[in-house]
């Protein structure tokens, strides 16, 4: 899951002169840190046929990215831009990604079937089969890992080096082409949302994580009929609409079953972004132009925009 860069203070009753003055101090200290991210590019590179897709931050301001291409693994500073492969890729995609506090990638493999972990610091790869047809997203709950799969209605958990295969059932409708795609969990935590891109023209759907039931989440008029990546911050969900070129943006309710439509976000920089990840106050979305045929040569980059 993307690392928002906030930090807490710790709180202490003492006078009101006291209290106003560390407000003060907090404040001053907000808008320092949002001068200097201010100054970190708003747009930045991959390397040319990259063809990325997955985006995450963290555990401090660097952002990972996986290829379509090779399965690559590039690690960028938000600060600069710069980066570099950091894990080389097997051939095999590397499609959704999130990283958790240790420093371990979670990476799903695409039409390859395979889940993968790495250990951003020793390196090692560690690959679980799982049968699937397109390993698509994948998300971090505690204890587990759960992954999306595009053309069969199944969820994979990832919980101490086994892997479970979880039925989709309830309301889920399962598409002739791709249908799961993003996945998050509710604001309270006890229910995934998915991504269903087929049923009811494209939306969003709550999934017991303990017996795979699937109920449509209401969204109101709003439809996600492209629906790609999601974010969770607080209540508010940003849902990456690809082939729109946009992001739509949510408020939830606490256990995920209903939300409003607040705000679309454009960029003339969009150029089909696929996933967001978040820092302070940015989201940050890589182009994967699955509107020209990739080659060798072909340009990607990574643009950023202000969250709501």
């Amino acid at each position: 899951m993307a690392t928002a860069d906030r930090s807490f203070a710790r709180r202490t009753l003492l006078t009101t002169t006291a209290a106003l003055t560390g407000t003060a101090l907090l404040g001053g200290t907000a808008h320092a840190a949002e001068t200097r991210h201010a100054s970190w590019p708003a747009q930045f590179p991959l390397p040319d046929g990259f063809q990325p897709e997955g985006i995450t931050i963290g555990p401090g301001p660097y952002a990972y990215f996986g290829s379509l291409a090779n399965g690559d693994i590039y690690r960028a500073s938000l600060a600069t831009g710069r980066g570099k492969v950091v894990v080389k890729g097997s051939g095999r995609p590397t499609v959704g990604l999130k990283i958790d506090r240790h420093g371990t990638l979670f990476l799903a493999g695409g039409d390859s079937g395979e889940l993968r972990t790495v250990d951003t610091r020793s390196g090692e790869t560690k690959v679980y089969a799982t049968g699937g047809a397109f390993v698509n997203d994948v998300i971090l709950t505690p204890g587990a890992a759960w992954f999306t799969d595009s053309f069969k209605p199944v969820l994979y958990r990832l919980a101490k080096g086994a892997v479970t295969t979880v039925p989709l059932t309830g309301d889920w409708q399962q598409g002739p082409d791709f249908t799961a795609n993003g996945i998050e969990r509710t604001p309270d935590g006890r229910a995934l949302l998915v991504v269903n891109d087929f049923a009811n023209g494209g939306g969003l759907m709550r999934v017991d994580p303990r017996t795979g039931a699937a109920r449509a989440v209401d969204l109101g008029a709003a439809k996600l009929p492209n629906g790609d990546g999601l974010l969770l911050l607080g209540r508010i969900l940003y849902a990456v609409q690809q082939r729109q070129n946009a992001i739509d943006v949510f408020r939830l309710n606490d256990s995920g079953t209903g939300g409003t439509a607040l705000t679309r976000i454009t960029d003339p920089r969009f150029r089909i972004p696929t996933t967001v990840a978040a820092w302070g106050r940015r989201l940050y979305l890589p182009n994967a132009r699955f509107d020209v045929e990739p080659t060798p040569t072909t340009d990607y980059d990574v643009v950023a925009v202000r969250q709501v």
